[in-house]
C-alpha cells in the first residue's frame, strides 16, 4: 500500500530543500513532539467546556432575580433559571458519563484500528470529527435545543471520535523515541499537553460562559478541527517515510533505499505484526498499571469535570472566575508530570514513583478540603500542589509506562494496543468518577472528597507488587555497584 508524504512536507521540501535535510532526524523528532503536543492539547481543550458551562446550565436560582413579568411557581422556583434539561448535578453527571463511557468503550477498539491505519489519517479524521461534535453542542444555545437525547447523542459520538487521539499520538512518538532515550522525561514534558489543553480550554470557555455559553463550545470545536487539518498537512508518524530508521529498530531499509524513499515510502500496514489483545494483556505489569490508572483517572477527571462548579458553590466567585481559578490545578499537573518522568528516568522505577506521589496526594486532598477556602492565595497554592500529585502518576502511566510495556512484546507493533488497554481501563474510571460525583455531591461535597480519597488509596495499593519488585531491583543494583568498587 503506497503512502505519499504529507502535502505540507512536500511544500517545505520544494521551498527549502535544505530545511529538512540538515539535522534531519532531530528536526523530525522536534516536529513530531510539537505536532502531537498540539494534537492532544487540542483534544483536551475541546473536552473542557462542559465543566466550565455547568455553572450556567445548572444554577442556584434562589440567588437570581427573574426578569420583570416572568412568573416563577413553586414547582419551578429551584429550576426556572436552568437550561432545560440540566436541572440537577445528576443530569450533568450523566452528560459527562455519556462522553466518558463512550470514550472508554471505543478506546479498546481504537487501539486495534490505529495499528492498522496510517496514523496521520487516523488522527486528522478523529480531530475534525471531535471538532464537529463539540461545535454541535454549542449550537444548541442558538437553536434553543433542550432535548436530553440530542445532548447525549452529541456526547457519545464526540467521545468515540476523541478515542482516536491517545493511542495514535503515543504510538507516533514511540516510533521516533526508543525505550532508552530518556523516555520518561521526554514523555513527562510532552505529556504536559493534557494540562496545557485543560488550561487553554478553561480560559477560552471562561471568556464566553457568562454571556454566550454556546461559544464556549463552538470556539474550542473550531480550534481542534483546524489543528486536525494542520496534522494532516505536516505529521510524519513513521521514520521510514522519510528514510530514517524507526526507534524500535524494526526498519530494515538500507542507505540506498533511504535516499529513494524521502518523497514516497511503501509501508505495508496489512502485513504489520499487530499484537493480539490477549497477548498484550499478558505483558507483565499491564493489568496492574491498567487497574491503578482506573482509580487514578477517576480522581483526575472528577477534578477536571467538577472543580469549577465546586469552586463556584463554595466561594463567592462568578462562573468565569471559577473557571480561571481551576487553572492552577492543571498548572501543577504540568510540573507533576515532568517531575514524575524525571524521577522515573533517574531511578528506573515507574511503579515506586507513582506510589510515592499517590501517597502524598492523600494528605494533600485532606488539606485542600479543609483549608482551600480560607483565601484565594491558599486555594491557588493548594490546588497547584494537588494538581501535581494527582496528575503526575496518571500522566506517567499513560505515556512512558504504556510505551515501555508496549515494547515488551517482541517483533510486534504492540504499542497502540497496550496503550489502548491501559488508557481504556483508565477511561472507565474517568467515566465513573464524574458520574458518582454528580450523584454524591447532592448530599454534600465532603462525600466527593471521601470518594477520591478512597480511589487514591486503591490506585496506590494496586501498584505495591510492582513497587516491591522495583525496590528489590534497586537494592540488587546498589549491592552490585558497591561490590564492584
Amino acid at each position: 500500500m503506497q503512502y505519499s508524504l504529507p502535502f505540507g512536507i512536500k511544500v517545505l521540501q520544494r521551498c527549502c530543500p535544505n530545511c529538512l535535510t540538515v539535522g534531519k532526524e532531530l528536526r523530525y523528532k522536534i516536529a513530531i513532539l510539537v505536532l502531537t503536543f498540539i494534537a492532544y492539547g487540542s483534544y483536551h481543550l475541546s473536552r473542557r467546556p462542559l465543566s466550565v458551562v455547568k455553572n450556567i446550565l445548572n444554577r442556584n436560582c434562589s440567588a437570581i432575580h427573574p426578569a420583570p413579568g416572568f412568573i416563577v411557581t413553586n414547582e419551578t422556583q429551584k429550576t426556572w433559571c436552568d437550561w432545560e434539561p440540566f436541572d440537577s448535578n445528576s443530569v450533568l453527571g450523566f452528560m459527562d458519563s455519556c462522553f466518558l463511557f463512550s470514550y472508554a468503550i471505543f478506546m479498546f477498539v481504537s487501539g486495534f484500528i490505529a495499528e492498522r491505519c496510517h496514523l496521520r489519517y487516523f488522527l486528522a479524521l478523529g480531530m475534525i470529527g471531535s471538532g464537529i461534535f463539540t461545535y454541535l453542542f454549542g449550537i444548541a444555545y442558538y437553536y434553543d435545543i433542550h432535548s436530553i437525547y440530542y445532548f447525549a447523542f452529541v456526547q457519545i459520538v464526540c467521545g468515540a471520535f476523541q478515542t482516536t487521539g491517545w493511542p495514535a499520538v503515543v504510538a507516533a512518538v514511540g516510533h521516533w523515541f526508543g525505550p532508552h532515550s530518556s523516555r520518561g522525561l521526554i514523555f513527562g514534558i510532552w505529556n504536559s499537553h493534557t494540562s496545557f489543553g485543560n488550561i487553554l480550554g478553561a480560559w477560552v470557555s471562561g471568556i464566553f460562559v457568562d454571556e454566550n455559553w454556546g461559544l464556549s463550545f463552538i470556539v474550542p470545536g473550531i480550534i481542534v478541527a483546524v489543528a486536525g487539518f494542520l496534522l494532516f498537512l505536516f505529521l510524519v508518524p513513521y521514520p521510514e517515510e522519510v528514510g530514517l530508521k524507526s526507534a524500535d529498530g524494526e526498519s530494515e531499509s538500507s542507505g540506498g533505499e533511504q535516499k529513494t524513499k524521502v518523497n514516497q515510502v511503501c509501508i505495508n500496514f496489512c502485513c504489520v505484526g499487530a499484537v493480539s489483545f490477549m497477548s498484550a494483556l499478558k505483558v507483565p505489569g499491564v493489568i496492574e498499571f491498567s487497574l491503578s490508572l482506573f482509580f487514578s483517572k477517576l480522581v483526575a477527571y472528577t477534578f477536571l469535570y467538577w472543580l469549577p462548579k465546586y469552586i463556584q458553590e463554595t466561594t463567592s466567585l462568578s462562573s468565569e472566575d471559577s473557571a480561571y481559578l481551576s487553572i492552577p490545578f492543571d498548572m501543577g499537573g504540568i510540573v507533576g508530570s515532568i517531575l514524575a518522568g524525571l524521577v522515573a528516568d533517574k531511578t528506573g522505577a515507574s511503579g515506586l514513583t507513582c506510589i510515592s506521589m499517590l501517597l502524598l496526594s492523600i494528605p494533600a486532598l485532606l488539606v485542600y478540603q479543609f483549608y482551600g477556602a480560607i483565601s484565594l492565595g491558599m486555594n491557588i497554592f493548594l490546588l497547584s500542589i494537588l494538581g501535581g500529585l494527582v496528575n503526575g502518576p496518571y500522566c506517567l502511566i499513560t505515556t512512558a509506562v504504556a510505551a515501555d510495556l508496549g515494547n515488551e512484546v517482541k517483533d510486534s507493533k504492540a504499542m497502540a494496543t497496550v496503550t489502548a488497554i491501559i488508557d481504556g481501563t483508565g477511561s472507565i474510571g474517568a467515566a465513573v468518577g464524574p458520574l458518582l460525583a454528580g450523584v454524591v455531591s447532592g448530599a454534600g461535597w465532603n462525600n466527593v472528597f471521601y470518594m477520591v480519597l478512597a480511589a487514591d488509596v486503591a490506585s496506590m495499593l494496586l501498584l505495591l507488587r510492582i513497587g516491591k519488585n522495583e525496590l528489590n531491583k534497586l537494592r540488587i543494583a546498589r549491592f552490585r555497584s558497591q561490590n564492584s568498587v
